[in-house]
């Protein structure tokens, strides 16, 4: 059934379950975002670690797509992909770069901003050693953002890998890799009643320490 425009129009939620107060934060935006990741975890949120990730491409258009966060730790926020897909091809010509994180179901969001730059090879290299055969695999056989006759062309593709690995360790493709994203910015956002969200940002200053400010809803 689609809905009219007055009913798209209508739909609301006031959000209720909780507030957020500075002294609930921990000094470290990293630390702090590693808790609540853990809690959407623990609450089994689906796939708690998918991102939106926006890149602007050489024109000033933006994208944004949906990526899955594979570490978090002192440098930043780190993810994998195809080093000639389009997001590679933004970034090669504008290292900075966006992540939003939404978890509906605790009404929070974590906003950040940052810059961008490709993990060491053998990190790469050491990731794509745990992922499952399947997504090793496609990994090679996917020519990613480039234009395709079928459904049925990508399947070719993915079963002419699977025959060419067969019995063999896959080895991680040279275009393929990982980056890591330095926030320059963190944004806690925590849902409240009537729209009064609870906004934090926390922003790095150039000596590595973060400052941080409650922001208007």
């Amino acid at each position: 059934m689609n809905l009219s425009p007055e009913s798209l129009a209508a739909l609301r939620l006031d959000y209720a379950q909780r507030g957020l107060d500075l002294n609930e934060l921990d000094a470290d935006p990293l630390v702090q975002f590693r808790a609540w990741l853990a809690e959407a975890h623990s609450q089994k949120v689906i796939e708690p670690n998918a991102m939106i990730l926006s890149t602007v491409s050489s024109d000033g258009q933006p994208w944004s797509r949906t990526v899955l966060l594979k570490a978090c730790d002192e440098r930043g926020f780190v993810f994998f992909t195809n080093y000639a897909g389009f997001k590679a091809q933004h970034l090669s010509r504008e290292p900075r770069a966006a992540l939003t994180f939404w978890w509906g179901a605790l009404e929070r969001q974590v906003n950040i901003t940052g810059r961008i730059s490709q993990t060491a090879r053998d990190e790469s290299e050491s990731y794509f050693r745990v992922r499952p055969l399947a997504s090793q695999l496609g990994a090679w056989a996917s020519p990613q953002s480039a234009v395709l006759e079928s459904r049925e062309a990508l399947e070719q593709l993915f079963a002419e890998t699977k025959a060419r690995f067969e019995g063999q360790e896959v080895p991680c493709p040279s275009d393929w890799g990982g980056y890591v994203l330095e926030p320059e910015t963190i944004e806690f956002w925590q849902g409240r009643r009537s729209r009064l969200h609870d906004r934090f940002r926390f922003t790095r200053s150039e000596e590595g320490d973060w400052k941080i400010q409650r922001l208007a809803p």
